[in-house]
């Protein structure tokens, strides 16, 4: 059974039921915390409903979670009958988790709760990444954001999550990389990490993980089936389906980049080669532009009119192109457009590239709604962040 509820007058997808034989509490507690990390503070009567677990599980699993130190029990709720209902709600301490993005300009470090508050942040940029320098700020940027937490969230510490491209090593002419970037090929990240930390290690994709940062904490909460086009140093992108986050059997499903679309003069190219930014960049540096102020925080884009206007011109149809052939795989009901520029390029991209598609020919498909995302900037990294967390306590 699927129900719905409301947030901010849209709607959330439920997860489905639980089950109540006696070898299941594991996945019983994570639906649980799922729900009300999904849904915001939730009785027993409400979570018993939703999922079809008896109230006694419900009220069994509660306690538990809650003596662990996972959930924080709020005010009675009277109604007009009966007893007072008791909202249960996500202890942000609960599970805390360091997130690495590694991209092909900078790098960004967090660390966040459960509730998916980043708790502190710091970034480092580069022409281009290597692994030492990498590693060696994850392990120094790791300790000055631990000094900031109290004894008590230092002790719920979970994890580490890290966020790379698949290949990080690849397309390097258009980054103007030099071939020692090769070094990446065949790393071993367990290996480099377990030098200074103890703590597992989680690692994604991070167009896939920032497509579950926008499924747990945005606007992906809204819709079923979805694609999510990210857009960074070149674009990628992630799958939902039936409220799930697709990785894929070798970990890359929603390769969307790798889309064949035409271009204005009717030649077939990748998606990556008509939407990145790396494309803007180039045009910015052509120009004399600072190209390093693309990717510093915050971000300040002003400077950058006339070659953003030009960018969008190629991106936005491309990106709607990429859309359709996507639609015509799997019935998505939405596709969802983010990235890592300013809120207001994010709106202005998106609605061009849902104008776009309302000119393509769309027949034998349904049209999916072109919606913004919300999470932003910050996607690849919270994801990767949700990583150690998810693994660990709720369901996907």
């Amino acid at each position: 059974m699927i129900g719905r509820t409301q947030m901010d007058g849209n709607e959330i997808r439920d997860l489905g039921a639980g089950a109540n034989q006696t070898g299941v509490r594991a996945h019983n507690e994570r639906l649980i915390l799922s729900l009300i990390q999904r849904h915001g503070a939730m009785a027993g009567s409400d979570i018993a409903k939703r999922t079809e677990l008896s109230a006694q599980t419900v009220s069994n699993i509660l306690r538990k979670l809650e003596t662990e130190g996972f959930l924080l029990r709020g005010e009675p709720q009277r109604g007009r009958v009966g007893k007072p209902s008791v909202p249960m709600a996500l202890d942000p301490d609960g599970a805390l988790s360091f997130g690495l993005k590694i991209g092909r300009r900078s790098s960004d470090l967090v660390v966040m709760d459960i509730a998916g508050e980043v708790l502190g942040q710091s970034q480092l940029t580069y022409r281009y990444p290597m692994p030492d320098q990498i590693f060696g700020y994850l392990e120094t940027g790791m300790a000055a954001l631990s000094e900031a937490l109290t004894p008590h969230q230092r002790d719920r510490l979970c994890g580490i999550g890290i966020a790379a491209p698949l290949e990080i090593w690849s397309w390097l002419e258009p980054l103007g990389a030099p071939e020692d970037m090769a070094v990446w090929q065949g790393l071993v990240f367990e290996e480099e990490v377990a030098r200074f930390s103890s703590l597992p290690l989680f690692t994604v994709n991070d167009a896939t993980a920032a497509c579950r940062a926008e499924h747990v904490h945005g606007r992906g909460r809204q819709f079923r089936d979805y694609a999510y086009f990210y857009i960074g140093s070149f674009i990628g992108g992630g799958i939902v389906m039936n409220s799930t986050v697709i990785e894929g059997a070798q970990r890359n499903a929603g390769a969307l980049g790798s889309l064949r679309v035409s271009d204005p003069q009717g030649n077939v190219r990748s998606l990556l080669d008509m939407a990145s930014l790396y494309l803007l960049e180039a045009a910015i540096e052509e120009s004399g532009g600072d190209t390093a102020a693309l990717w510093r925080q915050p971000q300040d884009w002003t400077g950058f009119a006339g070659e953003l206007a030009d960018w969008i011109d190629l991106a936005a149809p491309a990106i709607a192109r990429g859309a359709r052939a996507a639609c015509a795989v799997i019935d998505f009901e939405a596709v969802l457009i983010d990235g890592a520029f300013p809120t207001a390029v994010r709106t202005v991209l998106a609605e061009r590239v849902a104008a776009e598609l309302a000119q393509l020919d769309m027949r034998g498909l349904v049209p999916p709604r072109v919606v913004e995302a919300t999470v932003g900037f910050n996607a690849r990294v919270m994801g990767a962040a949700a990583a150690p967390i998810h693994a660990q306590f709720f369901l996907n």
